[in-house]
């Protein structure tokens, strides 16, 4: 294969990967400098001359004339007699320069020579598109559905570089079809050997956050800012806005008219239900806003100012727990706070902890969990809504329910 054919075959790579000239010329005098290593033993000699717009190359190896039978060195030294078959008036202690064809470095180098370079190619291009995405972390993108495994999803974008989206960065509803474009935001890009391993999620706080920022006007132009998301993913999501311009309403201004501005967002997220609140330094005000739609009668706070004790009226307890107790566990963590919930009026209650000795700790979680932690507070509770609620079988809840009735008529 002449020089020229073989610089031919290799622009193809500098229209496909979008290799900018220095480079291109860079990473090709690098692999034929490996090739004349291994061939030669140094390369140190050699002169290379890249020109990959006209599709020339040329080698030349460097030597110095040495008297008929003093050569100890091939790559290094010619006999006079060998460099006046060059060029007749050549004397020893001159440089001579002699062009080596590709040819002549054997069929196999060249095979190898187009098989580095093409590596060579492939992780210059892989360095570059983690870079690319490194910089994209935190930021929404959007890709096409390529592949559906059990596990995650493979995705494309329009340059052809593969997302992953895992089953577990996935909305529970999401449900997507091959050719599909599907948004979310760039978790991490990690590199794994030399390629790059983008990973999308859409079950990201973050991901709620820039979707305000994209579809909400006064957000991205930084009128209203959004203070803390947090989310149960495909259920239920609480934003915290502020805005340090009095006149601008942060959470009607996100909402919209009758949620016409939050409602592509709540699509998005597969009607995941949001609640957007004032943010406010006013920790037992935030506590209560937190914990709409339910009504706060009081807030107690302790000393450590790590719990708070919310009053309600009773048939506001019910709201402020939330189905699945998503809505105090949310309302926990936007704040900080550790919320107990009482009931008003209710002097006498017990801690379900006190009842150990009779209920199964874990049974005990399991009340816990959507938020009922006293006895009175299970007691007035439908017993099939308990069932519904929590893990527990049927039996299970009515024995509870047994035990906690007898204390109180004792």
């Amino acid at each position: 294969m002449e020089n020229i054919a073989l610089i031919e075959s290799f622009s193809e790579f500098k229209d496909d990967k979008f290799i900018d000239r220095v480079t291109l010329m860079s990473i090709l005098e690098d692999v034929f400098r490996n090739a004349l290593k291994k061939k030669f033993g140094s390369d140190d000699n050699f002169d290379i001359i890249i020109n990959p717009d006209k599709g020339d190359l040329e080698i030349w190896r460097n030597r110095i004339v040495v008297g008929d039978g003093e050569v100890e060195d091939d790559n290094q030294e010619i006999s006079l007699t060998a460099a006046r078959r060059i060029e007749p008036d050549f004397e020893v202690g001159e440089d001579v320069s002699e062009e080596v064809k590709l040819i002549d470095l054997g069929r196999r180098s060249i095979l190898a020579l187009r098989q580095n370079l093409i590596s060579k190619i492939h992780e210059h291009d892989n360095t570059n598109i983690y870079k690319q995405f490194k910089e994209l972390e935190g930021e929404i993108y959007t890709a096409e559905v390529h592949h559906i495994r059990h596990r995650a999803i493979i995705m494309l974008d329009d340059e052809g570089n593969e997302i992953i989206l895992p089953k577990d960065r996935q909305i529970p509803s999401d449900f997507f079809r091959k050719g599909e474009n599907v948004r979310g935001v760039i978790e991490s890009v990690e590199l794994k050997g030399n390629k790059p391993s983008i990973i999308m999620s859409r079950t990201s706080p973050l991901f709620l956050e820039k979707l305000f920022e994209s579809e909400i006007p006064e957000v991205f132009d930084g009128l209203i800012t959004v203070k803390k998301v947090v989310r149960i993913p495909g259920e239920k999501a609480k934003v915290a806005v502020d805005s340090y311009d009095d006149r601008i309403d942060p959470v009607g201004a996100c909402v919209g008219m009758k949620g016409s501005r939050i409602h592509g967002i709540v699509r998005e997220l597969g009607n995941e239900n949001i609640d957007v609140i004032n943010y406010t330094n006013n920790i037992q005000l935030y506590i209560t806003r937190a914990l709409s739609p339910a009504k706060v009668t009081s807030i107690k706070m302790n000393e450590e100012g790590s719990r708070a004790e919310v009053m309600l009226r009773p048939e506001e307890v019910s709201k402020a727990i939330g189905r699945g107790g998503y809505n105090i566990r949310l309302a926990g963590q936007l704040t900080g706070y550790e919320i107990d919930v009482f009931r008003e009026g209710v002097e006498e209650d017990v801690e379900l902890t006190e009842f150990s000795d009779e209920i199964d700790s874990w049974i005990i979680e399991e009340f816990s969990k959507i938020g009922l932690d006293t006895a009175k507070s299970i007691l007035e509770q439908d017993s099939a809504d308990l069932v519904k609620r929590t893990d527990l079988e049927e039996e299970t809840v009515n024995e509870v329910l047994r035990i906690l009735k007898s204390e109180f008529e004792d």
